[in-house]
């Protein structure tokens, strides 16, 4: 049929149209004015790959060489993708530093320096001495013998040395004995307070007993000669002869004569008796 003729029969159709002959042969393709005949034309309607595939049940012809190139870029892409994840991986970030290190170079920045001139006189400095006293508190928890002598020391405003806490134990022990030194909670058969005569009355607890011992101490004028030693931390021997002169015990031990210097065990007091 002549283009002539196919002119006359069909419209005229412009853009994206593929032309194949009788044989199915490529007879024209491209944004171009074109008459063709019924059976050859396509009209591509969008434009895509695809629909032109589905309308003639048949792959599109390629121009030659446009696998290869595809191919070719598929590659190089394939390829550009590979050196960006290693180079990702090669060149990673340097590791944090640790607080360690970070001190370090913070010292290292900041690092101070004093220059003392020469002729200058060393100056000596008095630095008042300190020290620690337990409280109520932990002498309690501690419950011993030991514990309770501390306990009145503190109370009766007498230093808590190894001189007193000596002579305190060696006195309680001299009322009491060791075993049950917490009876009747009147550790040093003390008549202040509790309510019984000759010092046989009893206290609720322990902590009212050594209360009412510092009382008496720092009250009754008779053991004046007590309160001076334990306040001076004496030698055990002085702070003793005090205690025997000082009508605490009527028979006075015996003049000391039956006072025990053995050392004394430490033993704890039941906790209801605190």
């Amino acid at each position: 049929m002549h283009l002539r003729r196919a002119a006359e029969l069909f419209p005229r159709v412009v853009d994206h149209t593929v032309i194949r002959d009788g044989a199915g042969n490529l007879a024209s393709c491209g944004d171009v004015d074109y008459y063709a005949s019924e059976q050859v034309r396509y009209t591509m309607t969008p434009p895509t790959f695809l629909s032109r595939f589905s309308r003639t049940g048949q792959r599109p012809s390629r121009a030659p060489g446009a696998t290869g190139a595809a191919r070719s870029l598929l590659a190089l892409a394939a390829a550009t993708v590979a050196f960006a994840l290693a180079a990702m991986t090669a060149v990673a970030p340097p590791p944090m530093p640790t607080d360690a290190q970070e001190l370090q170079l913070f010292i290292e920045q900041n690092a101070q320096s004093m220059r003392v001139l020469d002729g200058i006189a060393a100056t000596s400095v008095a630095r008042d001495g300190y020290g620690a006293t337990p409280g109520i508190d932990t002498l309690v928890a501690g419950g011993t013998n030991y514990d309770w002598a501390k306990l009145v020391l503190l109370l009766g405003g007498f230093p808590i040395t190894d001189n007193n806490v000596t002579v305190f134990t060696r006195w309680m022990r001299q009322e009491n004995y060791v075993d049950d030194w917490w009876n009747r909670n009147n550790p040093l058969n003390n008549g202040w307070g509790s309510g019984g005569g000759g010092g046989l009355g009893s206290y609720d607890n322990l902590v009212i007993a050594a209360e009412n011992a510092a009382e008496a101490l720092n009250t009754i004028p008779k053991y004046s000669g007590i309160v001076a030693a334990f306040r001076a931390d004496s030698p055990t021997a002085q702070t003793e002869n005090a205690i025997w002169f000082s009508g605490w015990a009527t028979g006075m031990y015996n003049n000391g004569a039956h006072w025990s210097y053995t050392e004394v065990p430490v033993v704890t007091a039941p906790p209801e008796a605190w």
